[in-house]
């Protein structure tokens, strides 16, 4: 049975530039995890409540709309503090509480796979609820599973802190022998002469799509966010002559959890191995704008912004030739693509092709 959700929103002075399009986001992750919407509350505030983020008048006010539509989860927007969660969780007796990174990190369990991946979720996890233990617990023992309680289990996250921390520190040595096993794995990639090329872009935007086209195998292709969160390398035939090393990675978010960023360190270091990166963007998306942004900067901090790119618009398809004229004249040196419908993907080889020429040049000067 799928979860009823209320999300709730608060705007203020430090996310007001982005609260359209963060509030968008979540609205699409709360599909994606599989609820169903069935309202939006919006709050604007000067100053966040300390105490519970939102004022006594609106805890009453979404009270009586989880009442009206039977709502079991209550989805927040802003970061919860481990306070404000504990007290919210007194006010919401029988309803799950999350907030967006806590949503964020119940996709990613969804679709991990590998052994990998689903340890670098269970640690984020584990160090984002440790904090929210005492309230989580509570909340556990009286509500059954869906979103907000997947990943580690129920088991896991009762017990007390000293055991998370054991439990912690045990998926810690594991992650550290598993990426023993990648870094030998990559020092194969390097030594095998290949280029290796990266496609890198937000959640959604048409990755696994473009390897496929590329590289012409079956990669799993979904409009759900994080479909890849595992890197998936294969060999692409650019032309006759030209063969890379292709790698599908793990798709952005704005603002992505710190507690995703840092386990999942070793899978986004793979970036600054690359020989090029592909900047692959959904130029339909409203807000593809502040995705070339917010891409870019995350580049920057993980320090693979020096890597030579191409930047690429998918999903031409989607749009009027009216709006794509509009787009080549604001953005003249991206390439304009439909990887569903394999237009100007020739365009897009010829590029990988000189981009690749002009790095190996400089590796035998």
């Amino acid at each position: 049975m799928r979860d009823r959700a209320i999300i709730v929103a608060v705007r203020d002075k430090n996310n007001y530039k982005y609260f359209d399009e963060t509030l968008e986001e979540l609205k699409d992750l709360l599909s994606f995890a599989g609820a169903e919407l069935k309202f939006v509350v919006i709050q604007k505030a000067h100053e966040i409540n300390p105490s519970t983020l939102i004022g006594k008048g609106k805890i009453q006010e979404i009270k009586n709309l989880a009442d009206h539509f039977d709502v079991n989860l209550i989805v927040f927007l802003n970061h919860l503090t481990p306070a404000q969660f504990k007290n919210l969780e007194k006010e919401f007796q029988n309803i799950k509480l999350i907030d967006r990174v806590g949503l964020i990190l119940d996709i990613f369990a969804q679709r991990a796979r590998t052994i990998e991946g689903k340890l670098q979720v269970e640690l984020a996890q584990l160090n984002y609820l440790l904090p929210r233990i005492v309230g989580y617990g509570k909340m556990l023992s009286r509500l059954g599973g869906g979103i907000g309680t997947r990943g580690p289990g129920e088991k896991q996250l009762t017990i007390e802190k000293r055991k998370i921390l054991k439990r912690i520190n045990y998926i810690r040595k594991r992650l550290e022998m598993v990426q023993k096993n990648r870094s030998i794995q990559r020092k194969g990639r390097l030594r095998s002469n290949y280029p290796i090329v990266s496609i890198v872009g937000y959640t959604n935007a048409g990755k696994s799509t473009l390897f496929n086209v590329l590289t012409k195998s079956n990669v799993d292709v979904d409009r759900r966010a994080f479909t890849t969160l595992d890197p998936k390398t294969e060999l692409a035939y650019i032309d006759d002559k030209t063969q890379v090393l292709l790698i599908d990675t793990v798709g952005f978010v704005r603002n992505l959890p710190k507690e995703l960023m840092d386990a999942f360190k070793a899978t986004f270091e793979e970036l600054i191995y690359s020989d090029l990166h592909i900047l692959l963007f959904d130029v339909s998306n409203p807000n593809f704008e502040s995705h070339i942004s917010y891409t870019n900067k995350l580049l920057d901090d993980l320090g693979a912004s020096f890597i030579p790119k191409i930047n690429v618009f998918n999903k031409i398809d989607k749009l009027s030739e009216e709006e794509i004229n509009k787009i080549k004249e604001k953005y003249p040196d991206f390439i304009m693509i439909s990887a569903k419908n394999k237009q100007n993907v020739d365009i897009l080889k010829k590029q990988i092709k000189r981009k690749i020429l002009e790095v190996t040049n400089e590796y035998k000067n």
